[in-house]
C-alpha cells in the first residue's frame, strides 16, 4: 500500500516537471531579453542628435516629425526656430559665457527647405553657380535644417560683430567659446584643418548640438561629426 501511493506521488511529480521547465517559456524570456537589448541598440543608433548631414547625407524625409522646434528671440528681437533641447542648451551656454564677458547671440538657426532653395536661387544670381556649390549647401543637405545647428554673432562693446571675416579676426575670444561648448552638448561643426572632411571651410560661429556625452567625445579626440560616425 505504501509503495503504491509512493509510485503514485512519483508519477504525479514527473508529470508536473515540465510545467517547471517549459522549453517554450525558457525561450520566450530569452528572446525577449534580446528584443531588449535590441531596443536599446536601436534608441541609440536613431539618436536624432548624432544625425549627420552634409552634401552627401540628405534630410531624412519625416524630420520634423521627430523633432520638437521651439520659439526663440535674440537681443535684437529677430525671431528663431531651435530644437528644444538644443535652445536649453544654449541658452545655459550664453549664460556662462557672459560670466566670462563674453556675449553671443543667435544668428541663423533652423530654416526650412524651401528657404533653402529661395537663398540658394538668390546667391546663383549674384554669384554663380560654382560660389553655390562651393560655399552653400543644396536644399535638402544642409545642417541648418534640423534645427539643431546655430549660427552665432558676437556682441562686443555694444556692437553687432555677424560680418564673417570680422568673426574670423576674433581669435581670442572663440577660442574661448570653443573651449566649453561641449560642457553643453555642442561642437565646432566645421573646424579648421578639417576641410576636407566637413568639405565646407573654417566656421568659428556654426555650432552643431550632438548631446553632451557624443560633444566630449569629439572635443577630446579633435575629430569631426563624419569622424565620430565613421562616415569618412
Amino acid at each position: 500500500m505504501y509503495q503504491f501511493c509512493f509510485l503514485l506521488l512519483l508519477l504525479t511529480y514527473i508529470n508536473s516537471f515540465p510545467k517547471f521547465l517549459d522549453k517554450d517559456s525558457i525561450f520566450k524570456k530569452s528572446n525577449n531579453t534580446k528584443d531588449n537589448n535590441n531596443i536599446s541598440k536601436n534608441k541609440d543608433s536613431s539618436d536624432i542628435y548624432l544625425t549627420l548631414i552634409n552634401k552627401k547625407h540628405k534630410l531624412p524625409d519625416d524630420w520634423l516629425e521627430r523633432v520638437e522646434l521651439v520659439p526663440a528671440k535674440n537681443s535684437q528681437g529677430k525671431e528663431f526656430l531651435v530644437e528644444k533641447q538644443a535652445l536649453e542648451h544654449f541658452n545655459s551656454l550664453r549664460s556662462k559665457l557672459l560670466e566670462q564677458g563674453i556675449d553671443i547671440e543667435l544668428d541663423s538657426t533652423y530654416r526650412s527647405v524651401e528657404r533653402q532653395k529661395e537663398l540658394w536661387k538668390e546667391f546663383e544670381e549674384i554669384y554663380g553657380r560654382d560660389y553655390c556649390e562651393k560655399y552653400a549647401a543644396v536644399p535638402g543637405y544642409s545642417e541648418h535644417h534640423t534645427g539643431l545647428a546655430i549660427d552665432v554673432c558676437l556682441i562686443k562693446d555694444g556692437r553687432v560683430i555677424d560680418d564673417n571675416d570680422d568673426m574670423i579676426a576674433e581669435v581670442e575670444i572663440f577660442s574661448k567659446i570653443h573651449a566649453i561648448l561641449s560642457d553643453y552638448g555642442f561642437i565646432l561643426r566645421y573646424m579648421k584643418g578639417k576641410e576636407h572632411i566637413t568639405e565646407y571651410s573654417y566656421e568659428p560661429w556654426h555650432f552643431r548640438y550632438v548631446g553632451i556625452k557624443a560633444a566630449k567625445k569629439i572635443y577630446q579626440k579633435g575629430i569631426t561629426l563624419e569622424e565620430y560616425l565613421g562616415a569618412v
